[in-house]
């Protein structure tokens, strides 16, 4: 039987079951309560001593017992119900029938005193039996008498508050009898029928009930109410005893008009008194939330006072209505009615004599007890300072910061905003505000003047809203700025955002607030993070209590919800309508009602940690300004430190507890705050110690200070530490001592650098007189990516460099601090400015840190508590970490959860860096629920944690989306960590067991980063660029699996990330990847095309693609033995030719992506295609001639000639193998080109390393691979047969190309990387030979345009190592022959335009007399090549797109004034390193031998643009840096570069003398 129909006495352990499962209680808890035997009356006698000792925790306790209390208390109000119905059951009544339902109509035997029509309508209204089958089939009026209803309060006896209400399905207390007479006893009446009768029938009913009761009353001296809408039956399973249902009132006049019965009724002596007595009727809402149409319960109260009713007794007649006449006829006798029990029962005639002498008695204890309810009694007010205290912070004396607020609030007095101060210094997230007014006269305009605030409307936050400006986490200004959400229009907006009543608000916006309050507690702040206050200002309507509601809903209850209220009257509404979610009394619990809002405001403020002081930043004039929260939440992108920081903290407020937990925290590996520098000032902590590395960083942020070297706009300090070394600490140490001077700041590399670089600008100008004095900003960034920080530092300058300001020192100081397994090498690369540092301690630093560890050990602080501190003190030696490690987990329950989410946060901590699990995450996955102690979520979650776990485990606050996080104290620990606990299952198995925890991964807090930091644990890459050791192929962790364990492991958990992450085409590469790496290439070719399948234009997945054929080939290809078979030659032959296929996708593919530059597609069909020669070489048929040349070869290639052997077989090879040598001939060209362009050596100290394989040198010495490449290409395109046999045809042209191929010429970049060769005469002689290979008369025999550029370069080329060659043209004939670029109709490649630069720049010797003609070459020629340029670099950020400068003009005429690069750099001395520094920070323009050789031009600048004169007019010059440009209109000189993005200009300086300054330049 369903536990529902049977009194819990009866139920056994099924039961109990079923009900715990309703309750909402952990499976797990239900199942060892049903073990432990338990049945009904078990379960009434639960209490925490029991469940504590089965295992339940604090949460599931406290909700248990409580839902196990209301069960209680409804089950009592049940017996005592049906006891009370069994007491009022008519005494008068015949035998009643079995057959009939006990409720059903009586036959009277009396004269009558039913108030209906007979076998029509019952003396309680309840319908017949087929009336009952009636309306239980309307399932939305009737409610199961097996539900669980909630107790309800009646309205207070003569209240005529209009907004009290009922709430539908709710259940008063059961009738009552008389009790001490002023205490209304109550009756109810269903009226369910009634209330549809027609308006006689009604009136009839109405009064009939009415009279009688007021007669039982009245004559009894008692008060009381007769309620009608409430259930009386308890018979009937449908209802049950005193439930609140409501009637349908169609006009409320009938029943006021029905109480004109009593002058029908009563003697016409007592007729004026019974009007006094009973009172007009009063209808009570009742409320539910789904209600389709409105109902009232009508009450009539009775008041018989003595003065009215002394020695007087009423008999009345009862108004009958007749079915036959449908006429209203009264009783034939009158009858005197008394209160006996819980029902008005006439007295009976022998009776009457005793009841009317017994009335004086009655008449003396009315008077007395009129008397006694009338003496005041003085309400002890309640101590509702201390309730805001506890309501607000648990009672103690400040509030928790880490918490924020959601205010909901309503229209707000002019006199009110005097008492509001108290919300300017909370940390209010969002804004709930039903005033329209409120941005012109209310709350809005007063909290705008304080704090920086982001408006919005409801559909706003709605993810339906197709247009609106949609918040979310990534743009963090949620937290960063308070949302303020006008929940009904504003008045003032401009916009179609208009106010609107009730009624259509809650249609058109009641489901936006429905989102948005969703959306924050489901997606944006965890729940016991936030408290809702609700802050009742003015009368309350609907819209607001439908906030509550909602945010009840998703928290689950009143437990983080505040409400204040000056105003007992707009509570009271507001209560009256919210108890449809809670009951009246729960909302009393967590509601200030009646204290002024002047004293909630005093009251708050005492209360918070912090005083309300402003704060300070330093000025240039040594004194301080004022920097109000409004001006710093502008900033929102910067976490800014003044010169007072922490000074507003009320130290006296802060325990000494929490002052070793703030110093305790830092030394278990905590990131340091501003806190411990302060505390550590004040002496209230120990000092923070300060390392070599700290001294080192101080001193190089003086040398930039103090102008040493060049002074840029925007200078950098980078700080590369170890993970858990203290960079982070040193980084902040130099701000807190630089604080005072420099206007200091934290980026948060969450916003744009856009949005950065405007922040940092006003904050370096704010409240500064002249901005060409203000103080240089210090900057830090932290574990950034490069990208983001060039573009940053691009941003910064370009903006000073508008403000044509010069200043001593750099605008701004960038002090990047980043993490690294390698910080010294990183350092080496850049000494200037670069500090690293290690875990290794210096002597002097091992003293201090011992002498560290022995004062914290004397303030009995265990090592536990501060383990980083003491890994720290050990230098994370490996041997200590491992026994530490070992000693940690010795006797640890590897089979407990907190032992799973230790390894799964290990694994993720050691393989990704800066990762963590979300607080969240980790109470999601160990079943925590609801708490008992309130605002200690972080305690609360370590109590549940075994001994080892509380340990290693430390709590963070991420710092842009501020969610509670966990991770273990250092990397090496998680290392140890996830070696020891590793066991018998390896890795592999830990990452599919991880990828299983649906629990986390549906986990909504912290998901999006819990799915990137899933992501990097399988497709990151280690790359030395971003601080690691070593490039992998692979994320470490997939690397570590196919190493340790074997690659079918690592397949297998990368296919689970594929299918669990949403079939990501990136894993689907990866797994391509993974697949050819092991040379399963058939599975490679089927992951390649599902990744292609996903992103079809996605030019590294094509490429992936093409990589999988060339592996291929190269497989096939190295195993080939002599018994392959012709068939098997085809096959290789298709592989190779899908491979090139492939790259040529990815070449089309990169050229439309406007964000990458992708190269790969044309490295790629070159390497193929190359290979692919040396294959077909092999091939029998194209066996090498006597004489070692492929002829065979090179004719089948390049003419029409098809050997007889292959002509069927190779059928569909012909076409496609005899288009190799152009398609090679194409992407040479194209990698030539590009590398014209960049910088094209990555690393020069690679050269020297002739071991590293083709796919190392193709990164890191491009040039090197080219040259190789094209040896290749040239190797199987030319033969002494084909030369023979061209007689000067096509094939001439293509035998000189390859004869100038092999020399080691054929491409810009070629004959360019002679330059290079440490040997001039060998390139110069190289150079000499290329230039045989063409026409004498190049003027005479037209060569191609490739052929023409390379024949012009090799003679540029050549001038720069053999000036006095005997090859070299004239620079005027070399123009002529440079006309045809700038005449064509058809573009030309870049290198044609660079070409004209070179050689149309104004010569001394030829360029005598000006010509604007020779102009507007160079204009023409400069203009295109901005152009390429643009289309070349697209919108790949600055730092990927480094411009070359290949050239310098010298001092001289002719070919003789163009000086290389690679002779500039042979005049500077020093290791590469250092050579590259003096680039970098101009030292170069300094040495005598450089400036001997190179020419110093004359230009001008007008408005920070730099301009130089050509043969007539002016062109526009490219600085290498835009900060060195000085303001103003100024004359300057400086060194010219060319480049393939025209001319640069380097070293610029103001023209001072300009006399001393051209002669020393000519």
């Amino acid at each position: 039987m369903d536990y529902r129909t049977l009194p819990v006495k009866k139920w056994d352990e099924n039961h109990v079951q079923c009900w715990l499962e309703s309750t909402g209680i952990k499976k797990e808890y239900v199942e060892k309560l049903c073990a432990e035997e338990v049945t009904g009356p078990v379960l009434m006698e639960l209490d925490d001593s029991f469940l504590k000792g089965i295992g339940m925790k604090g949460g599931q306790i406290h909700m248990l017992i409580r839902k196990r209390n209301e069960l209680k208390h409804l089950q009592e109000n049940a017996e005592q119900a049906k006891h009370s119905s069994s007491r009022t059951s008519d005494t008068t009544d015949a035998q009643t029938d079995p057959a009939r339902p006990r409720n059903a109509p009586a036959q009277k035997t009396s004269s009558g005193d039913s108030c209906g029509p007979a076998d029509k309508t019952s003396s309680n209204d309840t319908a017949p039996a087929s009336g009952r089958r009636q309306r239980r089939s309307n399932n939305s009026q009737l409610k199961s008498t097996d539900e669980v209803l909630e107790l309800s309060n009646c309205r207070p006896f003569r209240s005529q508050n209009t907004d009290f209400k009922y709430v539908k399905d709710r259940v008063l207390a059961p009738e009552s009898g008389v009790n001490g007479l002023i205490t209304p006893c109550h009756e109810y009446k269903s009226f369910v029928i009634a209330a549809e009768l027609n308006k006689n029938q009604l009136q009839s009913k109405f009064a009939c009930e009415v009279i009688r009761f007021a007669s039982a009353c009245m004559n009894i001296r008692t008060n009381g109410t007769i309620h009608f809408g409430i259930m009386d039956s308890v018979e009937d399973k449908g209802w049950k005893h005193g439930q609140i249902i409501g009637i349908k009132v169609k006009e409320r006049e009938s029943y006021v008009d029905a109480l004109d019965y009593i002058e029908k009724c009563f003697s016409e002596n007592v007729q004026e008194i019974a009007r006094k007595c009973i009172h007009p009727p009063v209808f009570v809402e009742v409320i539910s939330k789904d209600a389709q149409e409105q109902r009232f319960v009508v009450e009539v109260d009775i008041e018989p006072t003595s003065s009215l009713v002394k020695n007087r007794f009423f008999e009345v007649y009862l108004p009958k209505y007749n079915e036959g006449s449908q006429k209203v006829t009264l009783t034939k006798d009158r009858a005197l009615y008394q209160r006996l029990g819980a029902k008005s029962e006439p007295v009976k005639h022998n009776d009457l004599a005793t009841f009317i002498h017994g009335l004086q008695d009655r008449d003396a204890q009315r008077e007395k007890a009129e008397l006694s309810s009338a003496e005041v009694h003085s309400e002890v007010s309640q101590n509702l300072g201390r309730k805001l205290s506890i309501l607000l912070n648990d009672g103690k004396g400040y509030m928790d910061d880490s918490l924020r607020y959601i205010l909901v609030t309503n229209r707000c007095e002019k006199d009110d905003l005097n008492y509001i101060n108290f919300l300017m210094h909370l940390n209010i997230f969002c804004v709930f505000d039903f005033d329209e007014d409120s941005n012109v006269s209310g709350l809005y305009s007063k909290y705008k003047e304080h704090h920086a605030t982001r408006s919005y409307f409801l559909q706003d936050f709605s993810n339906a809203s197709k247009t609106s400006n949609l918040p979310s986490q990534k743009t963090l200004c949620l937290f960063d700025q308070t949302s303020w959400i006008f929940c009904n229009g504003r008045s003032d907006f401009l916009g179609d955002e208009k106010p609107c009543d009730e009624n259509t608000w809650i249609r058109t916006k009641k489901k936006y607030l429905k989102k948005a309050i969703t959306r924050i507690c489901d997606e944006i702040l965890p729940k016991r993070s936030f408290i809702v206050i609700f802050l009742l200002l003015s009368p309350v309507q609907k819209p607001l209590v439908d906030t509550f509601q909602e945010f009840y809903t998703e928290m689950n209850g009143t437990e983080y919800i505040v409400c204040i209220a000056e105003s007992r009257e707009n509570y009271r509404k507001w209560a009256n309508l919210a108890q449809a979610s809670c009951s009246i009394e729960t909302l009393e619990q967590c509601s200030i009602v009646g204290m002024k809002l002047s004293h909630v405001d005093a009251t708050i403020q005492k209360m918070l940690p912090s005083t309300a002081q402003p704060r300070h930043l330093p000025v240039s004039t040594r004194g301080l300004c004022a920097l109000p929260s409004l001006e710093e939440e502008k900033l929102f992108s910067l976490e800014i430190l003044c010169v007072d920081q922490c000074d507003d903290i009320k130290l006296d407020l802060l325990p000494e507890k929490e002052i070793q937990e703030i110093e305790q925290n830092f030394y278990r590996g905590r990131k340091i705050i501003w806190e411990n520098f302060w505390l550590a000032d004040k002496r209230r902590c120990g000092e923070i110690i300060e390392r070599e590395a700290c001294k080192d960083a101080s001193k190089l942020l003086d040398d930039i200070l103090r102008g040493s070297g060049l002074n840029y706009s925007v200078a950098k300090l980078k700080i590369f530490h170890h993970p858990g070394s203290g960079g982070s600490t040193i980084a902040r140490q130099v701000l807190w001592k630089r604080r005072k001077d420099l206007r200091c700041a934290v980026i948060k590399a969450s916003y744009s650098p856009a949005t950065v670089c405007e922040h940092a600008l006003a904050f370096r100008d704010y409240e500064e007189k002249e901005i060409s004095h203000c103080l240089p900003v210090l900057l830090l960034i932290e574990d950034y990516d490069e990208d983001y920080l060039e573009e940053l530092r691009n941003e910064l300058m370009d903006a000073v460099a508008t403000r044509k300001i010069n200043s001593p020192r750099p605008y701004f100081i960038l002090m990047c601090c980043r993490r690294s397994n390698d910080p010294e090498r990183l350092c080496k690369i850049s000494p200037l400015d670069t500090v690293a540092v290690t875990h290794k301690l210096t002597d002097s630093e091992k003293s201090l840190f011992r002498a560290k560890l022995e004062k914290l050990k004397q303030k009995d602080v265990k090592p536990e508590f501060i383990l980083t501190f003491v890994l720290m003190c050990e230098e994370f030696n490996e041997t200590y970490v491992r026994d530490f490690v070992g000693h940690l987990l010795q006797d640890i329950d590897h089979s407990s959860r907190d032992t799973r989410l230790m390894r799964y946060v290990a694994l993720l901590n050691f393989y990704v860096p800066n990762s963590y699990f979300s607080l969240s995450h980790c109470e999601a996955f160990l079943g925590l629920g609801v708490y008992t102690e309130r605002k200690s979520r972080a305690q609360d979650f370590k109590s549940h944690l075994s001994e080892q776990a509380r340990m290693i485990f430390i709590e963070l606050r991420e710092n842009t989306t501020y969610i509670l996080s966990v991770r273990i104290i250092h990397c090496l620990v998680a290392k140890e960590i996830l070696h020891q606990l590793s066991g018998n299952e390896p890795q592999s198995q830990l990452a599919m067991t991880l990828l299983q925890e649906k629990m986390l991964f549906e986990n909504r807090f912290g998901r999006e980063e819990f799915i990137k930091f899933i992501r990097d644990l399988f497709i990151r890459r280690d790359k030395r660029s971003r601080g690691d050791n070593t490039d992998t192929l692979f994320s470490p962790f997939i690397e570590h699996v196919s190493k340790v364990e074997d690659c079918e492991k690592a397949i297998a958990v990368l296919k689970a990330a594929y299918e669990l992450l949403g079939k990501d085409h990136l894993f689907a590469q990866q797994l391509a990847r993974l697949h050819y790496n092991n040379e399963k290439f058939e599975d490679a070719e089927y992951w390649a095309r599902v990744a292609k399948s996903h992103s079809p234009h996605d030019s590294y997945i094509l490429d992936t693609e093409g990589q999988v054929y060339k592996k291929w080939f190269s497989f096939t290809v190295d195993k080939m033995t002599e018994e392959d078979t012709p068939e098997s030659t085809i096959q290789k032959i298709e592989i190779a030719l899908k491979a090139m296929t492939c790259f040529r996708a990815a070449q089309q593919a990169a050229k439309a992506e406007r964000d990458s530059m992708n190269n790969a597609g044309y490295f790629g069909e070159v390497e193929v295609g190359c290979r692919l020669l040396r294959f077909l070489s092999t091939v029998p048929v194209f066996r090498r001639s006597p004489e070692g040349e492929h002829s065979e070869l090179v004719k089948y290639l390049s003419t029409d000639y098809i050997p007889k052997d292959i002509g069927k077989t190779w059928g569909k090879l012909h076409s496609r193998l005899k288009g190799l040598r152009q398609n090679l001939y194409n992407a040479l060209e194209w990698i030539s080109e590009d590398l014209s362009y960049f910088q094209t050596d990555k690393n020069h100290e690679k050269e020297e390393d002739d071991e590293r394989d083709e796919k190392e040198e193709q990164i890191y010495n491009p040039r090197k691979w080219l040259k190789r490449q094209s040896e290749v290409y040239v190797k199987f395109f030319i033969s002494t047969s084909l030369t023979e046999d061209s007689n000067g045809g096509p094939e001439s042209q293509l035998i000189r190309r390859m004869n100038i191929y092999k020399s080691g010429g054929g491409s810009v970049t070629n004959i360019l990387s002679l330059l290079t060769d440490k040997k001039e005469n060998r390139s110069a002689e190289k150079l000499e030979k290329i230039l045989s290979f063409y026409p004498e008369n190049p003027l005479r025999d037209r060569l191609e345009e490739n052929d023409l550029i390379n024949y012009i370069l090799c003679h540029i080329t050549l001038a720069c190592l053999s000036p006095g060659s005997a090859k070299l043209l004239p620079v005027q004939t070399l123009r002529e022959l440079s006309v045809r670029f700038c005449k064509g109709k058809r573009p030309f490649p870049a290198s044609a335009y660079f070409l004209l630069t070179l050689l149309y720049w104004p010569d001394d010797a030829l360029d005598r007399e000006p010509n604007p003609d020779k102009d507007d070459i160079l204009n023409s020629a400069l203009q295109t090549l901005k152009r390429l340029y643009n289309i070349k670099v697209k919108d790949v950020p600055p730092r990927k797109k480094r411009i070359y400068t290949h050239f310098f003009l010298g001092k001289g005429y002719g070919l003789s004034k163009i000086v290389h690069k690679t002779k500039i750099d042979k005049l500077i001395s020093g290791p590469l390193d250092e050579r590259r520094m003096k680039w970098l920070h101009g030292i170069v323009w300094n040495i005598r031998e450089i400036r001997d050789i190179l020419k110093r031009v004359s230009g001008w600048t007008r408005d920070r643009k730099l301009f130089i004169r050509g043969h007539v007019k002016e062109f526009p010059i490219l600085p290498l840096h835009h900060d060195s440009v000085p303001p103003g209109n100024e004359n300057v000189t400086f060194y010219l570069g060319f480049s393939f993005n025209g001319l640069v200009a380097f070293n610029i300086e103001v023209e001072n003398n300009p006399t001393v300054s051209r002669m020393q330049g000519t």
